[in-house]
């Protein structure tokens, strides 16, 4: 039976998701908080003061809010006819017309307040904003479904930079790094669905390599990340930097050795690779952050 058969719930029973909670879940409320968590303890890393770092945080928040209800909306009715849980546009539970109005507000309030940090901060933020936009209307169905990713995470150490007084450009490196943690960041996000995507139509540079080899890859940017956060800053690394680079680049390559294993069942490969990549990405964060202050 479907769940829109159901009877009425009585008083202790688990009831239906309203609008407005369909509203919130439809933003892919996970990855907006990861995002806006990280990009608002850069912010107080590299020495933002309180005011400053909070309108940093308020930009991203609107700005990934903006990307999750246009993603949503967008992909409603092929979502319905996947069948895909957890979409609450595709269920019927919060009108595709809501979240439309609800994605162009937050990209309005996400350009006043990227803009509020300064044109130069700004300009970049939107950049990276708008590069998500054309995934979700376009590239997420060709070869460069990639780039969206590693534009919009290199724009926030960015906009965290510019934000700053004095206006100072971003060191190189947390710019490149996390580019490659946002290309991460799409071959683990489209993983597990490469299969339903093919189905539905969508070509994207994961689908298109097909699932043993996107998890061969997805740890290719992520020790390249680690990589350039320990080598590209001025000075020589301590012990404990080269320490997390070895770790991570044999974490790796165990990760490859088991999910290339012939014998390996698909949902072992999947856990495999799941783990590996929280792991060495967590390490990645955390080497971004304990760098804040050299960004600028």
């Amino acid at each position: 039976m479907d769940v829109t058969d159901r009877p009425p719930a009585h008083d202790g029973a688990v009831r239906l998701p309203d609008p407005v909670t369909g509203l919130v879940l439809s933003c892919h409320p996970g990855p907006v908080v990861a995002v806006t968590v990280l990009v608002a303890a850069l912010a107080v890393s590299s020495g933002a003061t309180g005011g400053r770092w909070v309108l940093v945080a308020a930009a991203v928040l609107t700005g990934q809010l903006s990307v999750g209800w246009c993603n949503d909306a967008y992909d409603a009715l092929r979502d319905a006819e996947a069948g895909r849980p957890g979409k609450p546009v595709a269920r019927g539970t919060v009108g595709r017309h809501v979240v439309w109005g609800a994605a162009f507000t937050a990209l309005f309030l996400c350009a006043a307040l990227s803009l509020a940090c300064g044109w130069m901060a700004g300009a970049a933020h939107l950049t990276g904003v708008v590069a998500a936009w054309a995934y979700n209307l376009r590239l997420k169905e060709t070869v460069l479904s990639w780039l969206p990713y590693a534009v919009g995470f290199g724009s926030l150490p960015c906009l965290v930079a510019l934000s700053l007084p004095g206006r100072p450009w971003p060191a190189w490196w947390a710019v490149v790094a996390a580019a490659l943690l946002g290309a991460a960041a799409h071959l683990a996000d489209v993983l597990p669905d490469i299969e339903a995507d093919l189905r539905a139509g969508i070509r994207g540079l994961p689908q298109r390599l097909g699932p043993a080899r996107t998890r061969l890859l997805l740890p290719v940017p992520l020790v390249a990340a680690t990589a350039v956060l320990v080598l590209g800053p001025v000075g020589a690394a301590d012990g404990g930097d080269v320490a997390a680079l070895c770790g991570v680049a044999l974490l790796a390559v165990v990760v490859t050795a088991a999910c290339a294993g012939p014998r390996q069942p698909a949902g072992a490969w999947r856990k495999t690779a799941l783990a590996g990549t929280v792991v060495v990405a967590s390490v990645d964060v955390a080497l971004l952050l304990a760098r804040g202050a050299e960004i600028a």
